[in-house]
């Protein structure tokens, strides 16, 4: 066999291997060091035979590594407010400043620089300056997911938004299956020649910028036009059947130490030698009505939990949530407001959900002179960020039902929800 058809198999073996190595990452979400080291091999071989790989080989890399970009920049211009909370997580967790207009700013910044290195992949622009770009990038990148992996100082750190969800470790692993191709269009850039003249090529990079930028502005003053989250329309916020809640008890032997575990109320306190003889250790719960990435808890502001009863009510009801009332949007509880009375006089409740203390909640309702149609209670404000991306955003719901949803910027009047959905209520 010819020495270049030789290099020419090895190369297309170092690629396909790495595919395949992506797509093992599903199966290992935490730290395995057998794999780990499959990774740093393959990282290897490209170094060391970065000679072999044909502009064919490279092409497939850049398309490759061009696409994952845009995917997953998409996912996060999608819903930059989400990715700015991401930012914020991560300055809370390094002691910094963690201010929003550094972290929209910041959104902004990382949404459209990753979108604008996929384009320009895609389309083989500045073949000899993007590959840098792309590798300072996921140089970051790398090191950021590698701390976040041995220290696990954000959970999540949002690298396709709330699109795909991975640990700490497959996010790690990820990128270092993104370097490899990295590295084989490093090596191999002076064998790829551009597609374009100079002058077009950078008309096309501003042209993409700027609609980029354009996507997420119009994904920042209205909801995302995808919405990856458990409370998007159409999802229920607790199930349409019920089923019991189970308690288990567990107990102790006092002289043996044998453990026993009862579902409650099945356990024998009409058992006087069992009342002697066994103390209470531990109790769980299983509850089979909770949803998947639903941890709403609705506090009234004398402190008692009335979750259950706001959210299984069968009737229209209004969520107006408003994570942080100082900076919220006051003008759409002006909006809102002209129509309390109306909603009221029908049987809709207007529930406002904050994480903002009572102070700011009276003077809220003072400033604004809101009608007493509006019911104030608390609640955590990461799950609050999670429901809507709008501070206030305005969710209507029935039956546990999420019907719609609004963002600040779109509060409808009265006269249209009546006539789409309140016509026969």
């Amino acid at each position: 066999m010819k020495l270049k058809t030789m290099k020419s198999i090895m190369g297309w073996v170092i690629i396909l291997l790495t595919i395949f190595s992506a797509v093992l990452i599903y199966f290992f979400q935490q730290f395995n060091i057998l794999f780990l080291a499959l990774l740093l091999f393959e990282i290897i071989l490209v170094i060391r035979y970065r000679k072999i790989f044909s502009p064919l080989m490279i092409r497939v890399s850049q398309i490759l590594i061009g696409l994952l970009f845009l995917f997953s920049g998409f996912s996060k211009a999608v819903d930059p407010l989400g990715t700015a909370y991401r930012i914020g997580d991560y300055l809370t967790a390094y002691h910094m400043k963690n201010d929003f207009g550094i972290t929209i700013f910041l959104s902004f910044v990382l949404n459209t620089a990753e979108l604008l290195l996929g384009g320009l992949l895609l389309l083989n622009i500045k073949p000899k300056i993007t590959p840098w770009l792309v590798a300072l990038m996921m140089g970051i990148f790398t090191l950021t997911t590698w701390y976040d992996a041995i220290y696990s100082p954000v959970p999540d750190c949002g690298c396709f938004g709330d699109a795909v969800i991975m640990t700490n470790w497959q996010t790690y692993y990820k990128n270092l299956a993104i370097n490899v191709f990295v590295l084989i269009v490093i090596f191999g850039r002076l064998k790829i020649k551009s597609f374009f003249g100079n002058i077009i090529e950078w008309g096309i990079a501003l042209l993409l910028a700027v609609i980029f930028v354009g996507f997420q502005y119009s994904n920042y003053i209205d909801l995302p036009m995808l919405d990856f989250r458990p409370y998007k329309i159409g999802n229920r916020i607790y199930p349409e059947n019920l089923m019991p809640v189970k308690t288990y008890l567990t107990y102790r032997n006092k002289n043996t130490g044998e453990t026993k575990e009862y579902l409650s109320p099945n356990y024998p306190f009409d058992d006087q030698e069992w009342v002697d003889n066994w103390e209470f250790v531990d109790m769980r719960v299983e509850d089979p009505n909770k949803m998947d990435g639903i941890n709403l808890a609705i506090i009234d502001l004398d402190g008692e939990d009335i979750t259950q009863t706001i959210v299984q009510n069968p009737d229209y009801q209004f969520f107006i949530v408003a994570w942080d009332l100082e900076s919220a949007d006051l003008g759409a509880f002006d909006k809102i407001n002209q129509w309390s009375v109306a909603a009221e006089e029908i049987g809709i409740r207007l529930i406002v959900l904050t994480s903002s203390e009572e102070k700011l909640i009276n003077d809220l309702i003072d400033e604004r002179n809101l009608t007493d149609a509006f019911e104030f209670y608390n609640s955590d404000d990461i799950e609050l960020k999670t429901m809507i991306r709008a501070n206030p955003g305005l969710m209507l719901i029935k039956n546990g039902l999420i019907i719609n949803k609004w963002h600040n910027n779109k509060i409808p009047d009265w006269k249209t929800l009546s006539r789409d959905y309140f016509l026969n209520h």
